[in-house]
């Protein structure tokens, strides 16, 4: 009988009840308002890397966990139903400011990126390989998967210990992402940028804590049934319309990798990096499902709290698993170059990126941002953790909208994906105009963010430039 799956899971959960536990005790997890997964990721960061080869574990499976929550993520997420996706003036200029923030944060990391990484070519590190400025966007922006997988297929070209150059990025990417978001909400809180409704509800001694009251009469209700349990649980219903939805997923993916491999070599890369993205096709099917549930009029059956419920517990075992998934390994030669990026990539997700969504949006600035600042770190399960601190029960537009604009950032990033090997290509086919083919288009997705951002914040573009954070 395998036992493995029931292993990490029981590591996991034992990880996160310990977490749990000290959350609620320690004032320091307390003040600054360290969620619970991040703290549990640390201790299966620790525990996978020194403690667990000695019992024959890897964790090989956790980036497998990590890799299917996130879609299921996605997918109780958007089968929420929310009434009909407005149409107006404000909700296209709410999507247009996510994407415009969004291709933003590609342009800049995949730009400064190769440009960091050319200047160190041009002076003390020569033989550095080109691509090596891909690693910023891939590790922060895409996370360790994609910078894994990705690194593997450049070590082919020659770039010696990409895939641990990769997942050392994405290592680094999520604690910026969690500490880093830790500290934007504290200062969140003493510079009032949340606003005063939801500033209180933090300050309560349950979010401090982690815990509601013992009373049964003062805690909140979590979820409603929408079935009748003689027949089938609710939960049960609500979790067989997810998996069902991913199984739809794999399915339509499946088939379209089928197709792109018709085309050669091309199309079959292509395949390949749609699978890394697989969430988007995730939420394309959610979508899909809610649509025809409301043609045959049943969307009634789905509760958006059990669905809350499901898309936390998926959420935390992601953000948890994530950091206990990377390996922590010595990159000789590249220690320098990684800190670097490093640097580069706080300056542009810290200061950068605050800075231009406080006068980009319209509502909810700070939730917005801290969305963005997460999947611009690590990935979207960093972002919703962050959110949660803040809008527990996402309340607020912020988590469906950014959800709703996924589709057409994943369109406009088409060509930054087909551009990733370009560097590396400099190399192979000795062409070092492939390098800088690879700069310019990061360029214009750079100035063409910039430009977008201009047309959308108007005013507000340099109102008040020398603060870190805008507010009227």
């Amino acid at each position: 009988m395998n036992w493995n799956f029931f292993y990490h899971i029981g590591i996991i959960s034992f990880s996160l009840l310990l977490a749990a536990l000290l959350r609620a005790r320690i004032r320091f997890f307390q003040r600054f308002l360290i969620p619970a997964p991040i703290i549990s990721g640390i201790f299966l960061l620790v525990f996978y890397n020194f403690i667990a080869p000695r019992w024959g574990l890897k964790n090989d499976f956790l980036g497998e966990i990590v890799y299917h929550l996130l879609n299921i993520s996605f997918i109780s997420m958007l089968l929420r139903v929310t009434g009909k996706q407005k149409t107006d003036r404000k909700a296209k200029r709410t999507l247009a400011a996510n994407v415009t923030a969004v291709m933003g944060q590609y342009g800049l990391q995949c730009f400064f990126g190769l440009v960091m990484t050319a200047i160190m070519i041009a002076t003390f590190k020569p033989d550095l390989f080109p691509a090596f400025g891909f690693t910023l966007p891939l590790g922060f922006e895409l996370g360790p998967g994609q910078a894994y997988s990705i690194g593997i297929g450049w070590e082919k070209m020659g770039f010696r210990g990409a895939s641990s150059v990769g997942l050392t990025m994405a290592a680094i990417g999520f604690l910026i992402g969690s500490f880093g978001g830790v500290v934007l909400i504290n200062q969140g809180l003493k510079r009032g940028w949340i606003g005063k409704e939801h500033a209180q509800r933090i300050n309560n001694k349950s979010v401090r804590t982690g815990f509601f009251s013992r009373l049964d009469t003062e805690r909140p209700v979590g979820s409603y049934l929408s079935t009748d349990g003689e027949s089938l649980d609710s939960l049960s219903y609500h979790i067989a319309l997810v998996m069902a939805t991913y199984l739809i997923s794999w399915g339509f993916l499946t088939g379209l990798t089928a197709l792109l491999n018709l085309i050669g070599p091309l199309g079959s890369d292509l395949a390949e990096s749609l699978w890394g993205i697989n969430f988007i096709f995730s939420a394309f099917c959610a979508l899909g499902v809610k649509m025809i549930m409301r043609f045959f009029k049943v969307e009634t059956t789905i509760d958006n709290a059990t669905c809350n419920r499901i898309s936390g517990l998926s959420v935390d075992m992601t953000v948890a698993s994530s950091l206990g998934a990377i390996s922590l390994v010595t990159v000789q030669g590249y220690w320098l170059p990684i800190l670097i990026l490093t640097l580069t990539g706080m300056f542009i997700t810290l200061v950068i990126l605050p800075w231009y969504c406080s006068r980009i949006y319209d509502d909810h600035q700070f939730f917005r941002m801290l969305v963005i600042y997460g999947t611009g770190t690590g990935t979207l399960p960093t972002g919703l953790a962050l959110l949660r601190v803040v809008d527990q029960e996402f309340e607020t537009p912020v988590a469906t909208d950014y959800l709703y604009s996924v589709g057409i950032v994943f369109i406009l990033a088409i060509p930054i994906i087909l551009s990733i090997n370009l560097p590396a290509f400099s190399v192979t086919r000795n062409n070092p105009m492939l390098f800088t083919l690879a700069i310019i288009i990061s360029g214009i997705y750079m100035l063409a963010s910039f430009i977008s951002y201009l047309l959308i914040a108007k005013k507000r573009a340099f109102a008040k430039a020398g603060d870190l954070f805008y507010t009227e």
